[in-house]
């Protein structure tokens, strides 16, 4: 898979990196992201209530 890179401010730089489709070609798991935001979010409380 071979994406473009951009500068900071959003502009083709003219390079392009190779990432392996294994990895970044998956669809990603709604689901599982919620409830990883979900702890993460609930981690930083301190638990004082």
């Amino acid at each position: 898979m071979e994406i473009k890179v951009l500068n900071i401010a959003g502009q083709e730089t003219g390079r392009t990196v190779t990432l392996d489709e294994q990895i970044f070609g998956i669809e990603p798991n709604d689901h599982a992201i919620y409830l990883d935001v979900k702890q993460i979010l609930a981690n930083k409380r301190q638990g004082t209530a």
